[in-house]
């Protein structure tokens, strides 16, 4: 079932600014090629704990840290690999019925 509202995803990193910032972009970019309609912010993992997102994306020693967030979490290797983050996001939210 497609989603009736914007996505919320959530960019994470450590401290919330520099990796988390290069990530939020790739991700806009990312999700904009899918045609998705998203609303990505950055964050520090510490802030997304209080937070209700519906993916959240972030490297390995992170996303661990907040795998019970959401329905869709994504961990990256590679920050500004957009064709790749796409790929995952295409398949993720096509599992979750929020794509054709």
């Amino acid at each position: 079932m497609a989603l009736d509202r914007r996505l919320e995803v959530l960019a994470v990193c450590g401290v919330g600014m520099g990796s988390s910032l290069m990530l939020k972009m790739t991700a806009e970019d990312a999700l904009s090629s899918l045609g998705v309609d998203a609303r990505v912010e950055n964050t520090d993992v510490s802030s997304a704990r209080g937070m209700s997102p519906d993916v959240v994306i972030g490297q390995g020693m992170h996303t661990g840290e907040v795998a019970d967030l959401a329905p869709v979490v994504i961990t990256i290797s590679d920050f500004l690999d957009k064709d790749g983050l796409a790929a995952q996001l295409k398949e993720r939210l096509t599992e979750q019925g929020w794509m054709p």
